[in-house]
């Protein structure tokens, strides 16, 4: 007999730009916090409850099944990056994945780092952790030259890269301005002066195109719970095979070895301690994984698989442009690139008059607009349930919650 849930799990749910109808739980008016936490489908709690219930009644049998959907799961995730599946990890988050590259990269004493102020700190951390430990100098850089298509900002990050640089590490999309950064042409730089670039992808991955090949990403960590829509405790890491032989396993588990789980299925003499460590990405993995959360990750990277980045990309900012135009002809500061290029999927804006954004925020979620405040800027980031006629409620309610802050 099997359970309502596993049958339900079976479907093929059809995922539709501007349609919200696989999220019936889902309550505020409109939701555009997808930077922040994106709220789970249907198909994504039903793929978590499939699992559950195939352990419930199955125990230990259930796992050959879900091993292989996580194989299944680490191909989609590199179909979303332009990646092969054996180049991927499956991490708990971006810290972790980010956390992996900076304890198993080959560090000499000295070794210079460069990130950019203004960066979250799951980018900056981990960096500062390595330079703790590894006697590294971490170099912060700004942003600006960036947004406004100049070249003053890749022109600064060359003239540090000729200082010599091993790694730089960047967003690929700043997280309180949907700033889109040029990978690209960073890529190039990096390889022009011998550094290599890892990437923090949380903001892009799902929503904002991004290709490790094209762009010349050495790593990549990206959670699943922001524009991929999985749920909190699951991501993924990216690493560029030919790198791979240069890291050491300082993050390495018992499941991080060839061959690893012999001795438990091919009887006695197969315990051994000294297997080699793989010469893979998942190499980092090294222990048991969130099997529910990844069996709900899929399920949500399914739903982006279909309709496609580029559509999705396409479709949020056509949400935004309306909305920023009409915010700033109320006098709101955007944050948001004027090149269509350098965007990514979220809008961030400054109230006029200095109005507080804390305030304005609770305002906005009495009002039902589900949005976000990072670092003292409101942020508005849609997805592809968002329908586009959305953007109306949420000047209309931006409106309200101004004249409610000023009224006080």
């Amino acid at each position: 007999m099997r359970h309502t849930a596993e049958l339900d799990s079976d479907r093929s749910f059809a995922a539709k730009l501007g349609d919200r109808g696989l999220f019936p739980h889902l309550a505020p008016l409109v939701y555009v916090n997808h930077a922040g936490i994106s709220p789970p489908s249907r198909p994504v709690r039903l793929a978590m409850i499939a699992l559950l219930d195939a352990y419930a009644a199955q125990g230990a049998a259930a796992f050959p099944a879900w091993f292989a959907q996580r194989v299944r799961l680490r191909e989609k995730l590199g179909r979303l990056v332009g990646a092969a599946a054996d180049d991927i990890a499956l991490v708990q988050s971006t810290t972790r994945g980010l956390s992996d590259i900076a304890l198993c990269y080959p560090w000499r004493p000295r070794d210079r780092v460069l990130l950019f102020e203004g960066e979250f700190p799951a980018n900056v951390t981990p960096w500062q952790r390595a330079a703790a430990l590894f006697d590294l100098e971490v170099v912060f850089l700004p942003l600006g030259g960036f947004a406004d298509g100049s070249g003053a900002g890749l022109a600064r990050l060359e003239d540090e890269l000729r200082r010599g640089a091993r790694l730089v590490a960047v967003s690929a999309v700043q997280f309180q301005t949907g700033l889109r950064m040029p990978l690209a042409a960073i890529g190039a730089l990096c390889r022009a002066h011998g550094a290599e670039l890892c990437v923090d992808g949380v903001q892009a991955v799902g929503a904002t195109p991004v290709d490790v090949e094209t762009a010349g990403i050495d790593y990549l960590a990206c959670g699943g719970h922001k524009w991929l829509m999985g749920v909190e405790g699951t991501g993924f890491l990216y690493i560029r095979r030919e790198r791979l032989p240069a890291l050491r396993p300082a993050v390495a588990g018992w499941l991080s070895h060839e061959d690893g789980v012999s001795f438990l299925l091919r009887g006695p003499g197969h315990l051994r301690y000294d297997r080699p460590i793989r010469q893979r990405a998942d190499f980092v993995e090294g222990g048991n994984l969130n099997a529910a959360g990844y069996a709900g990750l899929e399920a949500a990277v399914d739903l982006i698989l279909q309709i496609g980045v580029e559509r999705i990309h396409e479709h949020a900012n056509r949400f935004l442009d309306p909305l920023e135009e009409a915010l700033r002809e109320r006098g709101w500061e955007s944050l948001r690139a004027e090149d269509p290029a350098l965007r990514g999927c979220a809008l961030g804006v400054r109230p006029p008059g200095g109005a507080s954004v804390v305030e304005l925020h609770r305002e906005l979620t009495h009002l039902g607009i589900a949005c976000a405040i990072p670092d003292g800027v409101l942020r508005f980031s849609p997805h592809w349930p968002n329908a586009l006629d959305e953007w109306e409620q949420v000047l209309l309610s931006t409106d309200e919650a101004l004249a409610r802050v000023r009224k006080g």
